[in-house]
């Protein structure tokens, strides 16, 4: 473990953005924000597409290492400065696999699948920008919830968190996506409406959400003809 972690994070504003956010103020540590958003011009300077050819954020600097993709970057985290007092992911090989497993699904089945191709096509959102696709729109959220039933039935057993007893950062991936989902009007399973109460009262949780607000109304930049 890096005892003296030089941690910089380029990224604030969207639900991306603050899983970086909640997994540093999970593990409690100390940390510069670089605070620009997606799709303002900020990420195409010649000093950030430097540090990540692909101009996305989030963005994690740890000293001389840059990782990008915000479920990598928690990973990363995850496996770097988990200690035996604070840890966010699971120790025995098996226990890491199911995490992983939880990971990856999150990431592939309820964003990127889902929410995401919502959030490309919906006219209040990417649509403008990829093209407004009600019908593709209302697939996808039919999908996130057929997809949502393997949370339903893991929580149905009582269990604290994804992975049992244990806050992992799998908790943190499933927790944006669904406040997502609320926020576009898909809906969750019953099972994690009472999840995402009990997740959303965790201190580090809105230390990160209040980490994420930027500092000045995100504008996007008009795409080119």
């Amino acid at each position: 473990m890096n005892a003296t972690p030089n941690l910089t994070l380029w990224g604030v504003g969207t639900s991306r953005t603050v899983r970086p956010h909640w997994a540093m103020h999970e593990l409690g540590l100390a940390y510069e924000t670089k605070p620009i958003g997606p799709r303002t011009g900020e990420t195409k300077t010649a000093e950030y597409t430097k540090l990540n050819p692909r101009q996305k954020i989030p963005l994690l600097q740890d000293g001389d290492f840059c990782i990008g993709e915000s479920a990598a970057i928690v990973a990363y985290l995850s496996r770097m400065y988990s200690t035996k007092e604070c840890s966010l992911i699971p120790e025995t090989t098996r226990d890491y696999a199911a995490w992983l497993e939880w990971c990856f699904f999150i990431v592939a089945e309820l964003d990127s699948t889902s929410l995401y191709v919502m959030r490309r096509h919906r006219a209040d959102a990417l649509g403008p920008i990829y093209g407004i696709a009600p019908e593709v729109v209302a697939q996808a959220g039919e999908y996130f919830r057929q997809q949502l039933r393997h949370v339903e039935v893991a929580l149905a057993d009582g269990r604290q968190f994804l992975m049992g007893d244990r806050f992992t950062s799998a908790d943190i991936l499933l927790t944006t996506c669904l406040e997502w989902a609320v926020a576009y009007g898909v809906g969750i399973c019953d099972n994690a409406q009472p999840y995402l109460e009990r997740i959303k009262k965790r201190d580090a949780y809105q230390q990160a959400v209040a980490a994420n607000v930027p500092m000045a109304p995100i504008t996007p930049v008009p795409a080119k003809a």
